[in-house]
């Protein structure tokens, strides 16, 4: 379900406020989102994606189809294989819903699912969470002061390409060519120009 390529991110609110376990996927772009962090226990994991749950679950449903945050309990869509009951039986018992999306036809999703098995979560930790969750798919927002050079030095590293052989290709030096990378490495926030890469094309720029 998506991958781990973002920068590094700070969710240890939704840990600490998640008992039973969170799911985040933000950014979602054209097939993958831009981060994603799957907490929620191993066994359901493995249940979930060995039973094809993710195409009858409501509240999947409602988080590619809604923006705001909600309470699990809350979500009036049918359950028919009675996915949350049987997310019950794994300690997640309780849980909230939350989405935000840019304005536009085009506009990117961010989600998240958060869970416990005690009570119910409370109007104000459902506002925290749906505050959190924006301000982190905020902090996501792509870059557009990427040049046309530095996005073709991407593309190239992307299609597998060695320093050199872009250098050749581009017609200029090596050191040109790292310049363009480091420049495109710190306004996409990346550690590495293949990170930087894949971060450009999820964001639909390369």
């Amino acid at each position: 379900m998506g991958i781990n390529m973002g920068p590094d991110l700070d969710t240890d609110l939704f840990a600490s406020m998640s008992p039973s376990g969170h799911f985040l996927a933000l950014r979602i772009g054209f097939a993958f989102p831009i981060f994603e962090q799957n907490a929620l226990p191993r066994e359901w994991i493995e249940t979930y994606s060995g039973r094809g749950y993710v195409l009858a679950d409501p509240v999947m449903h409602w988080m590619y189809s809604s923006a705001g945050a909600t309470r699990w309990s809350e979500i009036d869509i049918p359950d028919p294989r009675g996915v949350r009951a049987h997310a019950a039986e794994f300690g997640m018992v309780y849980g909230a819903a939350a989405c935000c999306v840019d304005d536009g036809v085009q506009g990117q999703r961010s989600f998240g699912s958060f869970t416990r098995a005690d009570r119910e979560f409370t109007d104000e930790e459902i506002q925290v969470l749906e505050h959190n969750l924006k301000a982190l798919h905020d902090s996501l927002i792509p870059p557009a002061n990427l040049t046309q050079a530095e996005l073709e030095a991407l593309g190239m590293v992307k299609n597998g390409l060695l320093m050199k052989e872009i250098a050749n290709l581009l017609g200029v030096s090596e050191g040109a060519v790292k310049q363009r990378l480091k420049n495109a490495k710190c306004k996409l926030n990346a550690k590495t120009s293949t990170q930087a890469a894949t971060m450009a094309t999820s964001y639909g720029l390369i």
